[in-house]
């Protein structure tokens, strides 16, 4: 059994059975890349978009890729509903009327059961939400906001391009749209220190946030992080030093928050550092271990537990 609110648990509560996410490339850009904020980009972020599991599909409309992707999870899934998933870039940077169109194909399924959206906390505005919480009496709507910490000197250092208020902003919107939210985070990130990556897992705590993804910093080709970790500027987290992190990491955080992810999912081949980073089964197992050695759980740390004194 699980020691944290797993994701697939969550959504089989919600439809009954197995639920899978179909991730989606809009072909969408992203303020941080095309000079409304920089030029630059995150500095981890390559061409990608971090949309990894939708960068095979990027040139095809929207209902193919949805069928593409519906075929494959059916096949290796038996997988009978669905969420589209719109991963590449910042997914709300663009027109209403296109991102309408865009969303409405996606859900032009019926055995499509949920709509997640990921993008930035400075693209996401009232309209942007009023156009979500539309789909929310037929659909489960999510929108996915890039967080990555809870401190401005980090943000800055690795040219987020905006502040944790600004995120604080669109998680409190976004509650008032009825719109659920993830937040992503990263830990390992340049110049934090476990206290600091803590801090991030406390403040989300107290926050109006549904879910969380738990990222690894894990350096690609060809981003801003590759000059970096090749200079001797960076230097990723070890294997063991990540697993204890994330325990901690979850030990703060609200037992109620769905944990969606534990760690990153990498291109092999575009892979840098770290080599662990590439057997993402055995860093799930030994989380898993992890917790059960210490025989602690999501939430044993968090300020509404009995323990939450505990540093």
């Amino acid at each position: 059994m699980k020691r944290y609110r797993d994701y697939n648990t969550y959504l089989r509560e919600i439809f009954g059975e197995r639920v899978q996410k179909i991730s989606l490339d809009a072909g969408l850009g992203c303020p941080n890349r095309d000079g409304t904020i920089s030029t630059e980009g995150c500095i981890f972020c390559d061409r990608r978009g971090s949309g990894t599991g939708a960068w095979l599909n990027h040139h095809l409309p929207i209902k193919e890729q949805m069928r593409r992707g519906r075929s494959y999870l059916q096949r290796r899934y038996h997988a009978r509903k669905f969420i589209a998933y719109f991963q590449s870039f910042t997914n709300t940077y663009a027109p209403l009327s296109h991102l309408k169109a865009m969303y409405d194909a996606a859900l032009d399924f019926e055995d499509v059961v949920g709509l997640s959206v990921a993008t930035r906390p400075d693209c996401v505005d009232r309209n942007i939400l009023e156009l979500l919480s539309t789909y929310r009496p037929n659909y489960l709507v999510c929108v996915e906001l890039g967080l990555q910490s809870a401190h401005d000197r980090t943000l800055e250092r690795i040219n987020r391009g905006h502040d944790v208020s600004c995120f604080e902003q669109s998680i409190n919107l976004a509650c008032e749209y009825g719109v659920n939210t993830c937040a992503h985070i990263i830990l390992g990130l340049p110049g934090e220190n476990r206290v600091m990556m803590l801090e991030t897992a406390r403040y989300l705590s107290t926050l109006p946030v549904r879910a969380v993804k738990i990222h690894l910093l894990y350096v690609v080709k060809h981003t801003p992080l590759a000059d970096l970790y090749e200079k001797g500027g960076v230097r990723p987290l070890g294997q063991a030093q990540y697993v204890d992190l994330v325990v901690d990491f979850l030990e703060r955080l609200s037992p109620d928050m769905v944990i969606q992810r534990l760690t990153g999912d990498p291109v092999a081949s575009e892979l840098l550092a770290p080599v662990w980073a590439k057997d993402k089964s055995k860093n799930l197992r030994l989380i898993q271990e992890a917790l059960e050695r210490r025989d602690t759980w999501q939430g044993r740390r968090y300020r509404g537990s009995p323990v939450a004194g505990i540093p």
